[in-house]
């Protein structure tokens, strides 16, 4: 039975029990209680349904330890994606590079076709210190990590910082000792393929990941001919700065430096590799400046290999492109050079 039809019932025998004179002064009362103001409740007014899923959650919830994804996909939540902040006032033009050495280098000697042999690559290694005329040179890979944009910047030490939360500060510098070991295996083994002219049979001690890779670029590797350079390093006689270039050789007709890359991510588009085209823009002007090197490049390629096999994605950068790109790499160079004076 309801609340309210129990209430009514003892109301009603409490009326009858009651005598004449009690009766009225019992009415008077009640009717007096009933008259005052009701204090009210704001909550009588709020939509309960709307927020029965809330209650439910906090009333039911257990606390637990937060994962890194959980973390950060409250993160996201709360604060939304980050957008880079713009200024009240934006360049008209685009930054333009003080010193803008050519990439190509007119003034550069070839020697004769002859006196070289087109069939042994060019390997030279990183020149010793007492070598160097100024002292300690900055690589490419060093001034593109010191002048690195700051929101790039973020994301990198954004995913370091969820990758330690995962794996712990050792966990992590084992897994990357173990990209980096993985790396030169792949570089290691694609030279040995690139000089034998043979095609990639697995080997019983090679790890998961190196087949992996070598999989992904099987497509590929039938594009490249007419090896000029493995593994070598080149140095930018006016620009002083050096660089290890991986490969230069032809790809479909066009002689390029070409950039081997291990991913476990997909990078189907240039913007997805981030400073690489940079970097590749950096060895095409250090080998046209440098006079180990009996010729000249204006192309580029990126390749990403993937350590599930899928296959590579191959990013062909033209003259035109490796142009724009220069000009990116010069102001990067400045901006180094400029934070080097002020230290």
């Amino acid at each position: 039975m309801k609340p309210l039809q129990l209430l009514g019932r003892h109301c009603n025998r409490l009326v009858n029990a009651l005598p004449h004179p009690l009766l009225s002064v019992f009415l008077s009362t009640s009717c007096s209680i009933l008259s005052r103001k009701k204090k009210l409740n704001g909550y009588e007014y709020v939509d309960q349904e709307k927020y029965a899923d809330l209650v439910r959650t906090v009333t039911t919830s257990k606390t637990s330890s937060q994962t890194p994804e959980r973390i950060f996909e409250e993160d996201s939540f709360l604060y939304g994606k980050v957008m880079r902040s713009k200024g009240p006032l934006q360049e008209s033009e685009p930054k333009v590079p003080q010193n803008r050495i050519p990439l190509n280098n007119p003034n550069k000697v070839l020697l004769a076709v002859e006196k070289t042999d087109p069939n042994i690559p060019v390997k030279i290694g990183l020149p010793g210190k007492s070598q160097m005329t100024n002292g300690r040179l900055p690589s490419v890979t060093r001034i593109l990590q010191q002048t690195m944009p700051m929101e790039q910047a973020f994301y990198l030490e954004r995913w370091k910082q969820r990758m330690i939360m995962e794996l712990g500060e050792e966990g992590f510098i084992e897994y990357t000792a173990a990209v980096f070991s993985q790396g030169k295996l792949f570089h290691a083994q694609l030279e040995d393929l690139l000089l034998s002219k043979e095609p990639y049979t697995p080997k019983p001690d090679d790890t998961e990941q190196l087949v992996g890779y070598m999989n992904s670029v099987d497509h590929v590797l039938p594009d490249i001919v007419g090896v000029r350079t493995l593994e070598s390093a080149v140095l930018h006689s006016e620009l002083q700065y050096l660089g290890f270039v991986d490969c230069v050789a032809k790809y479909r007709g066009k002689l390029c430096v070409i950039d081997w890359k291990t991913s476990e991510k997909q990078k189907p588009t240039l913007k997805n590799t981030f400073d690489n085209p940079l970097q590749v823009a950096a060895y095409i002007g250090a080998i046209n400046h440098d006079s180990n090197y009996n010729f000249q490049v204006d192309c580029g390629l990126i390749v990403i290999a993937y350590k599930d096999g899928s296959p590579a994605h191959a990013h062909f950068l033209d003259s035109d492109t490796c142009l724009h790109y220069w000009d990116k790499w010069l102001l990067r160079l400045e901006e180094y050079k400029e934070k080097k004076e002020k230290q």
